[in-house]
C-alpha cells in the first residue's frame, strides 16, 4: 500500500475517534462543564481538519493525470 493509502486510512481513524470522544463527552453528561464543551470544541476541529485533508486527498487521486511537457506549452 501507498504511503497516501496509508495517511488516508490514519485520517478516517483519527476522524472516527474524534468524533467518538465528542460523543462520549454529551452521552456521559461532561459536556455541561466548560471543560466538557471545550473537549468537544477541540474533537470538532480535529475531526474537520482531518476531513478538509480527506477531501484533498480525494479530489487530487480522482484527477487525471497531465503530462509533463504540457505545462510550458501552449
Amino acid at each position: 500500500m501507498s504511503d497516501r493509502g496509508y495517511l488516508f486510512l490514519f485520517s478516517v481513524v483519527v476522524i472516527i475517534v474524534s468524533l467518538a470522544a465528542a460523543a462520549w463527552q454529551v452521552v456521559s453528561g461532561a459536556a455541561a462543564s466548560l471543560d466538557g464543551l471545550f473537549l468537544i470544541l477541540v474533537c470538532g476541529l480535529v475531526a474537520l481538519a482531518f476531513a478538509l485533508y480527506v477531501k484533498f486527498l480525494l479530489r487530487t487521486s480522482l484527477e487525471p493525470d497531465k503530462p509533463a511537457g504540457a505545462k510550458g506549452k501552449k
